[in-house]
C-alpha cells in the first residue's frame, strides 16, 4: 500500500462488495482446508479403532482449549494492524506484529508446563485407561508443537489486517496438502516409516502447522523489508503497543478459552445420554461445522474492513460495511437453513451409512437435532459479523463478559436439565439454540448503542 491508496469504504456498493469478497474468499478456503485436514485425520484414525478416534477428539479439544487463550490474545493484533493500515501508518503494522511475536515466545513455555499434567484431565473425566493414554499422547504432542500455531497466528494476523488474505490461504492449503499424505504414512507406517498410530497423527498435524508457519513467517519478513512497511529498529520492544495489545487482547483471549470450556461441558453432557445420542450429536455438529466456515470467514472479514475504516476515521463507513457483511451472511444463512430443513435425511445419511443404526434411531435423532440447529443459523451468522466488528473497534471487554455469561448460563442450565431434572436430549439440545440467539441479540444491541465509536484502539 502507498499513502495515496484509497480504501474502498466510501465508494458505491459494487466496489465495497468486491473488496469484502476479496478478503473473505481466501479466509473461507483456508478454513475449509483446515476442516478437510481434520476430517481425513479422523478418517484414518477410525481405521485403527474407536479408542483412537475418540482420543483424537478428546486430546485435540483439550489442547485446543489451552491454546485458545493465547491464540485469541496474539491473534487480536490483526485488529491493531487493520487500524494502523487504515490510518496510513504502514510501518506500525510490522512493528505491532513483532510485539505479538514477543508475547508468543513468552506464552509457549506456559503451554509446555501443561504437558506433564494434561493426562489428569482425562483421568478426572474417568475415561478408560487405554483412551486416557491415547488422548494424553495426542494432546502432549500438539502442545509440544504449539509454537508453530502461535507464530503463524501472529504472522497471519499481519496479512489479515492489511487485507492480503490470499497468502494465508496459500499457507493453509499447502499445510493441508502436506498433512494428508504425511498422516497416512505416519499413522499406518508406510514407505519404511514405523506405524505410529495416534502419535503419528499428532506429529503429522504439528509438521503441517510448521510448514504453514514457515510460509507465513517468510512472507511477513519479505513484506516488511520493502516499502512502505520497512522501518528502523523493527525488533525494539514497544511497551505502549504491548500494553494496548494486552488491554484489548486479553479479553479476546479469555472469551474463547472460557466459551470453549463451556461448550465442552455441553458436549460431554450430550454424550452422557448414550452412544446413539453422542453419534447423532456428532453428525449434526459435523454439518454445522461445514456451514460455520463461511460465517467465520465473514466475521474475520468484518474485523479487517471495519478496523481499516476506523483507522481511516470513517466510522460511518465502518457501520455501513458491518451491515453490508451482515446482509451477505443473512442470505447465506437462509440458504443453509433451507438446506438443513429441506434435505435433512440425505445430509445425515452421509454419516449414518457407516454406523450400525438398528431401527434408524441414530438418524432420527440426528434429523431432529439438525433441524433444531437451523433455528440458530441466522443468529449465528450475524453474531460472528457483529462480534468481529465490535472487536475491531476495541470493544472487547463488554463482549467478553456478555459472551462468557451467556455461554456459562447455557452450561449450568444443561447440567441442571440433565442431572437434576432428567429431561430428554432434545430439551437439553435446545439450550444451545437459545444461547446463540440471546448472544446475537446482545451483540446487535451493543453495536446499535454506538459505544464502540468512542474507543481509541490506536493513538
Amino acid at each position: 500500500m502507498n499513502n495515496k491508496q484509497k480504501l474502498p469504504i466510501n465508494d458505491h456498493l459494487q466496489p465495497q462488495l468486491g473488496y469484502v469478497f476479496k478478503i473473505a474468499f481466501p479466509i473461507i478456503i483456508s478454513n475449509a482446508s483446515h476442516t478437510v485436514m481434520l476430517f481425513v485425520d479422523r478418517l484414518f484414525l477410525s481405521r485403527l479403532g474407536k479408542q483412537e478416534l475418540a482420543a483424537a477428539m478428546s486430546g485435540g479439544l483439550s489442547s485446543h482449549v489451552l491454546c485458545s487463550f493465547f491464540v485469541g490474545l496474539i491473534g487480536y493484533v490483526s485488529a491493531l494492524v487493520a487500524q494502523y493500515y487504515g490510518a496510513k501508518k504502514p510501518r506500525m503494522c510490522g512493528i505491532a506484529i513483532i510485539q505479538a511475536f514477543y508475547l508468543g515466545i513468552i506464552s509457549y513455555p506456559i503451554l509446555i508446563c501443561f504437558i506433564p499434567i494434561i493426562k489428569y484431565v482425562f483421568i478426572f473425566a474417568k475415561q478408560e485407561p487405554l483412551l486416557t493414554d491415547f488422548a494424553s499422547t495426542y494432546a502432549r504432542t500438539l502442545l509440544a508443537g504449539s509454537i508453530f500455531l502461535i507464530i503463524r497466528t501472529a504472522a497471519g494476523s499481519f496479512f489479515v489486517g492489511i487485507g492480503k488474505t490470499k497468502i494465508v490461504m496459500i499457507a493453509n492449503l499447502t499445510a493441508a496438502l502436506v498433512n494428508i499424505p504425511l498422516n497416512y504414512v505416519l499413522i499406518f507406517g508406510k514407505f519404511g516409516f514405523p506405524a505410529m498410530a495416534i502419535q503419528g497423527a499428532a506429529l503429522g498435524t504439528v509438521f503441517a502447522s510448521g510448514i504453514s508457519c514457515i510460509i507465513l513467517l517468510g512472507s511477513y519478513l519479505k513484506e516488511i523489508s520493502q516499502f512502505p512497511y520497512r522501518t528502523k529498529n523493527l525488533l525494539k520492544i514497544r511497551v505502549p503497543i504491548i500494553k494496548r495489545l494486552l488491554l484489548f487482547g486479553l479479553p479476546a483471549g479469555i472469551s474463547p478459552f472460557l466459551n470453549w470450556f463451556a461448550f465442552n461441558v455441553f458436549v460431554q453432557l450430550m454424550h452422557s445420554y448414550g452412544p446413539n445420542t453422542a453419534a447423532a450429536a456428532t453428525i449434526a455438529f459435523n454439518w454445522d461445522t461445514v456451514v460455520f466456515l463461511p460465517m467465520l470467514g465473514l466475521g474475520i472479514t468484518a474485523r479487517t474492513v471495519v478496523g481499516q475504516s476506523i483507522g481511516a476515521k470513517d466510522l460511518d463507513g465502518a457501520q455501513r460495511l458491518t451491515y453490508l457483511i451482515m446482509r451477505i451472511s443473512i442470505i447465506y444463512a437462509i440458504a443453509m437453513m433451507t438446506l438443513f430443513i429441506g434435505l435433512t435425511n440425505p445430509l445425515t445419511s452421509v454419516f449414518v451409512s457407516g454406523l450400525q443404526d438398528t431401527g434408524g434411531e441414530i438418524q432420527n435423532m440426528a434429523n431432529i437435532m439438525l433441524r433444531l440447529l437451523a433455528l440458530y443459523t441466522l443468529a449465528n451468522s450475524c453474531k460472528l459479523v457483529l462480534g468481529g466488528a465490535l472487536r475491531a473497534a476495541g470493544d472487547t471487554t463488554w463482549t467478553m463478559w456478555v459472551s462468557i455469561t451467556i455461554h456459562w448460563a447455557m452450561a449450568i442450565s444443561v447440567v441442571i436439565l440433565v442431572h437434576f431434572l432428567e429431561v430428554n436430549q432434545y430439551i437439553a439440545w435446545s439450550t444451545l439454540i437459545i444461547m446463540n440467539n440471546i448472544d446475537f441479540i446482545s451483540l446487535i444491541y451493543r453495536f446499535r448503542t454506538n459505544n464502540w465509536r468512542e474507543i481509541k484502539l490506536i493513538s
